[in-house]
């Protein structure tokens, strides 16, 4: 048996395998096509952005689009998920999922939410009073 093949170590330098359990080796500039940047201006990814998939639009059942792309639409058909469970649910790094979550929104596959920032939330105590204000009616 080759020495290579019990230690998982690289068979060769630039053989097509990374290691024997990780399998081929596919860079994330090849998933993104050079990409680094999701393609609609103004468009922000931020981790926490909730991503909902649209399943009445054109390639929400995965025809046309990617191995990438096809792994986040069904990480999205059961429920909302975060940008950041999308990386986390797909094994692939945050920068890709932004790309490649800009194709799926430029093809109206998704949409793209913000939770509410606790700033912008009503103050406790003022949401109390109108429930004792509301009480003494």
């Amino acid at each position: 048996m080759n020495e290579n093949m019990t230690t998982g170590a690289p068979h060769e330098q630039g053989s097509q395998w990374y290691d024997n359990e990780a399998g081929p080796l596919v860079r994330p500039y090849a998933m993104t096509g050079g990409r680094t940047k999701p393609g609609p201006a103004g468009v922000r990814f931020d981790l926490i952005a909730l991503v909902t998939l649209d399943p009445e639009a054109p390639g929400a059942d995965g025809t046309g689009l990617g191995p990438e792309h096809c792994t986040l639409v069904d990480l999205c058909r059961t429920e909302t998920q975060s940008v950041a469970e999308l990386a986390a649910g797909s094994d692939l790094l945050v920068g890709v999922v932004r790309v490649l979550l800009g194709d799926l929104l430029e093809l109206g596959c998704v949409t793209v939410s913000r939770p509410v920032p606790p700033a912008q939330l009503p103050d406790e105590r003022i949401l109390r009073e109108v429930i004792e204000g509301l009480r003494a009616l």
